[in-house]
């Protein structure tokens, strides 16, 4: 276990969403390179990084409160704290260095499950009931065309995970029984995927629920960046284009988050940082059957998105070259902080988390001394 070394502690900030929204607004929230936001003014809130104690790049987050959170990463790298990032614990299971994992669900403080993506058996499943003092295999992809992507829970029984399309459509795999066995859901109610279409496992949130039978699958790298919906947990499928940009395989959407089965952000773009990213977020407020591009969208790549807890209107989006808050439901977005992160995840008792590159690890928080 790794400890702070710091003689700053973080204040758990538990506000609703229209009270984040209104501190991370103020411009004393902005901040840039390495360096936390939000301790220089007031204590007001702002991104707290906690000191990992690792290099692994983490693109899978699982937010379960504001004291507990569970990350999963580059070399087979799993962290989990049950005090408020004071503190992180190296979980990793057992043998998995050479896995990237880049989506983890998370129940409670004992039970996740978490994905490692790749080209046939490198793709896989494992999940743990004791805090990740032990963890079990649940699935290995033997089908070489398979590269699965995202996972994700309707509940503590019922999850979806997703691969990139085998022979010409995504592929969906489900389990009954919190992870611990897997079946692959038949396809006749999946639409044909575009040439050259895939997912991005970038953030953790390529596949979405809300609710107990709603689930939403983002793509890019066709013609078009579309977004697909199922409202019985993966059996049939609609399909609707996004707005965002696509055409490349560096471009499309790259996350979403779902307030309710209605109301959804879409955010992307195009991840090469040397290449521009316009109109790289989308609004939906019918459940993704249509979708209407944001008119200030973030000004770069954004590849993770949360909505801010028990609001109807604040979200945060996340990228390598910093975060955006908006206030609209989606239409505009503000850069609140220039830090790196490649997703974001939020609680119902009103913490937020977000994680990325070189163990980056970060609590919204007040930082005291």
């Amino acid at each position: 276990m790794t400890s702070m070394g710091k003689t700053r502690r973080m204040v758990s900030v538990g506000l609703c969403g229209a009270a984040l929204a209104a501190v991370l607004a103020a411009p004393a929230q902005a901040a840039s390179g390495e360096e936390p936001a939000g301790e220089a003014v007031g204590g007001r809130p702002g991104w707290q990084l906690t000191q990992t104690g690792v290099d692994a790049r983490f693109r899978g987050l699982a937010a379960v409160s504001r004291d507990t959170a569970w990350a999963a990463g580059s070399k087979g790298t799993v962290l989990r704290t049950v005090d408020g990032g004071l503190s992180w614990r190296n979980v990793s299971p057992p043998g998995a260095a050479e896995l990237q994992f880049r989506d983890i669900e998370a129940f409670d403080a004992r039970r996740a499950v978490v994905l490692a993506i790749g080209e046939g058996e490198a793709s896989r499943v494992f999940r743990t009931e004791d805090g990740g003092a032990t963890w079990t295999e649940s699935f290995r992809n033997t089908d070489p065309r398979a590269f699965y992507d995202c996972i994700t829970f309707f509940d503590r029984r019922h999850g979806l995970a997703m691969s990139d399309p085998v022979d010409g459509k995504y592929r969906i795999l489900s389990t009954r029984d919190g992870g611990k066995s897997w079946e692959v859901l038949p396809d006749a109610g999946m639409p044909a995927a575009l040439p050259g279409e895939a997912g991005f496992a970038a953030s953790g949130q390529c596949l979405v629920s809300s609710g107990p039978k709603d689930v939403w699958l983002a793509t890019g790298g066709g013609a078009t960046a579309r977004v697909l919906h199922s409202g019985d947990r993966g059996l049939t499928w609609t399909v609707a284009e996004s707005g965002i940009p696509a055409g490349d395989p560096a471009r499309g959407v790259f996350a979403l988050a779902f307030r309710d089965r209605a109301h959804g952000i879409a955010v992307g773009g195009d991840y090469r940082p040397d290449q521009a990213s316009p109109r790289a977020a989308a609004v939906t407020a019918d459940g993704g059957r249509s979708w209407r591009e944001a008119g200030t969208p973030p000004p770069a790549y954004r590849s993770g998105v949360a909505w801010l807890p028990h609001s109807r209107s604040a979200a945060l989006a996340v990228g390598p070259t910093g975060t955006d808050l908006t206030t609209d439901g989606g239409r505009t977005w503000r850069t609140v902080d220039t830090g790196s992160y490649d997703t974001v995840d939020c609680t119902p008792d009103g913490g937020c988390w977000a994680s990325g590159e070189k163990g980056r690890i970060a609590r919204l928080g007040r930082a005291t001394d």
